[in-house]
């Protein structure tokens, strides 16, 4: 039966170029979408830009451009980076986008029974935008961990969330898995975070000390806190208020997000939605870090990988294919560029290219092109569709894999050319050679079905070229074998790849075993 599904994911701000931590929001949630799409089920799926707060504002001023031409170029390229990964979102939404804001005021006008004003003093990051506590301070050194810089001791008015009235139910929630929070032991780690309850929430600036926001309805000396803008924009998307057919997606089903902000995601915006009287997200699926070499991330360490550079190098295919399967989708994971040049040569080409080109050339030189009835692939979809529904994605590739490998290992124990010899005067061994064949072409096509999800350019590809049972010429070549130049250094920037070959190896002798083609893969 089908259902109207929805997912989201967390809008970056757009005071920087995306780098490679935004690969796995936007990637696991096109594989979660491409997935039940493919089960026959109706996605909406957001993406977007969190276009207000003070580190916008400060980076405009710092590069001397207007803030609205700023934010809007800077959104252009958040697009232009998404739709280059070939993600399959149906809403991109803006937070400086009027009918957002409207709808945010609207928000903050209904939650205003659990809204107060106060003096707040105490410890600011601009970097994440957000409060701490003297705790948190203290723990740190009064140095925030993500971006190097100390917390701002600041003493201002107001407007406060009462988000502590909420802390029973938030738990409750999340102890039935009302809200389930993915991984569980990021579940753990939030609940014993709030096992004393949830503090009050600062949700305000004064327009002194912000003015680049969205400003408080009936106060016009105060200017809402970035977080609570931002948090709204996964029902505003959705035609919230007015529309009415935001009620047909929400509760979302699984909402991505990075380790960083779980505790806004799994805390406030909890506590916003129960104060509105609406229900809560499914599933919370929390990703960790992606490191380079070992190390965070850093401009002035030198190893900041950019992600449109790969793409633009290698193709989003490759990028996709290295962040499903050897970046976990829980776990903090290390880019290696060794490691991604292993992937694609071996992987990518190796296995899967390979196992392309000589089922292409063997239908074609031993059966002139016609696969004839495409036999059934046996392997077994159990494990596979599992992980998938408990979101384990790089389980799910791997599964994926071991058919791609199993049929390459069944060609070389079978060995379809030493059959070839003998079916041109053998009735036999003609049919005998034709069941291998059609064997091989049905475990390539159920192998393109269950990689959609994370490769879908070449899934499509592979079915367009064996889904009739008459070989479809490949057009261009899929996944030329490539090699980093700088690849003992690590980390090191992309090098210009060098194509060893991109024509199709020559074609043996009728008697000689149907080699592998390594250096190049037609799709």
């Amino acid at each position: 039966m089908s259902k109207k599904l929805y997912i989201t994911t967390a809008i970056p701000y757009v005071n920087a170029k995306p780098h490679v931590g935004h690969v796995m929001d936007y990637l696991i949630a096109d594989i979660w979408a491409r997935y039940q799409k493919q089960m026959g089920h109706e996605v909406r799926f957001q993406v977007g830009t969190d276009e207000h707060g003070n580190k916008i504002a400060a980076k405009a001023r710092d590069v001397g451009q207007n803030l609205q031409v700023f934010v809007d170029e800077n959104y252009a390229e958040f697009k232009k980076f998404v739709d280059s990964m070939n993600i399959s979102y149906t809403d991109f939404i803006r937070t400086t986008d009027p009918k957002h804001q409207a709808a945010v005021q609207y928000i903050w006008q209904q939650l205003t029974p659990y809204i107060y004003k106060g003096t707040y003093e105490g410890w600011y990051c601009e970097g994440c935008e957000s409060f701490v506590t003297d705790k948190e301070a203290a723990a740190t050194n009064g140095v925030c961990p993500d971006h190097g810089k100390s917390y701002q001791r600041l003493s201002e008015e107001n407007y406060y969330f009462k988000a502590s009235e909420f802390s029973g139910k938030v738990r409750e929630a999340i102890e039935a898995h009302k809200l389930k929070i993915v991984p569980e032991f990021r579940q753990k780690e939030f609940l014993n975070l709030i096992k004393d309850g949830m503090p009050d929430v600062s949700i305000s600036r004064p327009k002194k000390s912000l003015s680049w926001g969205v400003p408080v309805p009936g106060d016009d000396t105060q200017v809402m806190y970035v977080w609570l803008d931002a948090l709204a924009n996964y029902i505003t998307v959705l035609g919230y208020p007015e529309d009415a057919a935001w009620k047909d997606y929400w509760p979302a089903d699984v909402q991505v997000v990075g380790k960083d902000i779980m505790r806004f995601h799994a805390g406030l915006w909890p506590a916003m939605l129960v104060g509105l009287g609406l229900p809560l997200p499914k599933v919370l699926l929390v990703h960790g870090h992606v490191t380079v070499g070992g190390a965070k991330m850093s401009k002035t360490m030198g190893n900041v990988v950019d992600p449109v550079e790969i793409i633009n190098k290698f193709g989003a295919e490759a990028l996709r294919y290295y962040f499903s399967r050897h970046v976990s989708t829980t776990e903090d994971s290390d880019f290696n560029w060794r490691k991604f040049e292993d992937a694609y040569n071996n992987e990518l080409a190796n296995d899967l290219g390979n196992l392309v080109s000589r089922t292409a050339n063997m239908v074609t030189r031993y059966q002139a092109g016609v696969v004839g009835e495409i036999q059934k692939a046996e392997h077994d979809m159990f494990a596979y569709n599992e992980a998938m529904r408990e979101l384990r994605f790089s389980d799910a590739i791997d599964d994926a894999w071991v058919l791609v490998q199993g049929a390459n290992q069944f060609i070389d124990r079978v060995k379809p050319w030493e059959i070839a010899k003998s079916a041109a005067d053998d009735p036999e061994e003609k049919e005998h050679l034709d069941e291998v064949l059609a064997h091989v072409v049905g475990s390539l096509l159920q192998a393109a079905s269950m990689l959609y999800p994370f490769l879908p350019a070449t899934s499509e590809k592979i079915t367009d070229m064996f889904g009739t049972g008459v070989i479809k010429p490949a057009e261009g070549v899929l996944f030329p074998k490539t090699k980093l130049e700088t690849a003992e250094a690590q980390p090191a920037p992309v090098a210009e790849p060098v194509v060893e070959a991109v024509a199709p190896a020559p074609e043996p002798e009728p008697v000689q075993p149907e080699p592998p083609v390594s250096d190049v893969a037609a799709g």
